[in-house]
């Protein structure tokens, strides 16, 4: 039981990791898409 609590701790690291080290460039994606949608007056 220890072995599979420790490849889930693991594993959520590397999670939370990949997301930090991406998180600017969600934002940036999000942003992007939230601009264009406003361009064509669709959910602004």
């Amino acid at each position: 039981m220890v072995e599979y609590a420790l490849i889930l701790a693991l594993v959520a690291l590397i999670v939370i990791v990949a997301l930090i080290a991406t998180g600017g460039q969600l934002i940036n994606l999000f942003s992007n898409i939230s601009a264009t949608m406003c361009n064509y007056h669709v959910g602004c």
